[in-house]
């Protein structure tokens, strides 16, 4: 596997003056919500267009279409390091499926990926969208899941999120400026085989929960100058409250409990998520100190996220048996079991 970001990094304190200047002659809580920028837990972002860009107001067809030339350039890097890690030509790829949920591409990035790197033409596609912060775990299922019924067949699984593209003039809500101070941009590319010599890291199984009654707690509206951010401040609650017994569910269903796995790999949506993950997560805590420096480092890049966090703990030299989850819109907890 391997990740990619945008050329354009961010420090926290960059972001927080850009916001600034853009908002506080029109929102009297700017200063106070202005904390946030210190509290995420965020050094920085990346972002795939310069500070400038965002200074000015843009339309949803302005923003789609930096998005589509980005998506794609993030894409194919990604792509290009997996497979030279992998040892594997572009030929050898037989399926793609490519997660997004920040902009709207038909015909769809695997296809114009298809395009710019030559792959064969018998190469099947599958587009997701949707599945938000939760779709890195999500995907990663399906792809593992179609790679396990073409035994031999190789499976790239793409993810890209430019969530920072979200950033909107005239937007004043709250969520809009938490956003601004969480939101980054990032890809990766994953290579999957069913392999009976069980070598290298597997997927061993996957899971999924959709509370009721939940519909609003996280997603997009659709507006004039782009898509408005949508969380509730309840999602750290819910967490702590109702995924426990979730989780503990799907890991005896697997064979697993908490006790009973080597680490964990979690997409860190905020420092609020990580602390309450923490609490339900406990005694097993290895890994989400990645997290954090993902957090940190790169901000939340939704569904991209937990993979970076993934990339990292393989190179930590992390081995055994892993929980690997996200939360994301419907709501949605995704779940796999690693064995790295």
């Amino acid at each position: 596997m391997a990740t990619a970001t945008p050329p354009y990094r961010f420090p926290q304190e960059l972001t927080r003056d850009a916001a600034r200047q853009v908002f506080a002659d029109r929102l009297r809580d700017f200063d106070r919500l202005a904390p946030v920028f210190t509290n995420a837990g965020i050094d920085a972002r990346f972002s795939c267009v310069p500070i400038d860009w965002y200074m000015q107001p843009r339309g949803w067809p302005e923003r789609n279409a930096v998005y589509l030339d980005s998506a794609l350039d993030v894409l194919e890097q990604a792509t290009r390091k997996a497979l030279a890690r992998a040892d594997l030509q572009a030929n050898a790829i037989d399926a793609i499926l490519c997660v997004s949920s920040t902009g709207i591409a038909t015909p769809s990035l695997d296809a114009l990926l298809m395009e710019r790197m030559g792959l064969r033409r018998d190469v099947q596609r599958l587009p997701v969208f949707g599945l938000g912060c939760a779709g890195g775990v999500i995907g990663l299922s399906r792809a593992a899941n179609w790679a396990a019924s073409m035994p031999g067949k190789t499976v790239l699984f793409l993810v890209v999120e430019l969530c920072a593209l979200s950033f909107r003039h005239n937007d004043l809500s709250k969520a809009n400026v938490i956003a601004t101070a969480l939101f980054g941009d990032g890809g990766a590319a994953c290579l999957f085989r069913a392999d009976p010599d069980g070598r290298g890291p597997a997927v061993t199984a996957w899971g999924e929960h959709t509370w009721p009654d939940t519909l609003g707690i996280m997603g997009w509206s659709v507006e004039p100058d782009g898509m408005g951010v949508i969380f509730s401040q309840s999602i750290p609650a819910l967490v702590r409250d109702r995924f426990g017994p979730v989780m503990e569910t799907f890991l005896e269903r697997n064979g697993h409990t908490r006790e009973s796995l080597a680490g964990t790999v979690c997409h860190p949506g905020g420092a609020k998520v990580l602390d309450s993950l923490a609490e339900v997560l406990a005694p097993c805590h290895e890994g989400l100190g990645e997290a954090r420096e993902v957090l940190r480092e790169h901000g939340n890049m939704s569904a991209a996220t937990a993979l970076f966090v993934l990339e990292r703990r393989i190179a930590s030299g992390a081995r055994g048996p892993h929980l690997m989850m996200a939360l994301g819109p419907g709501f949605t907890a995704g779940m796999a079991l690693l064995d790295l």
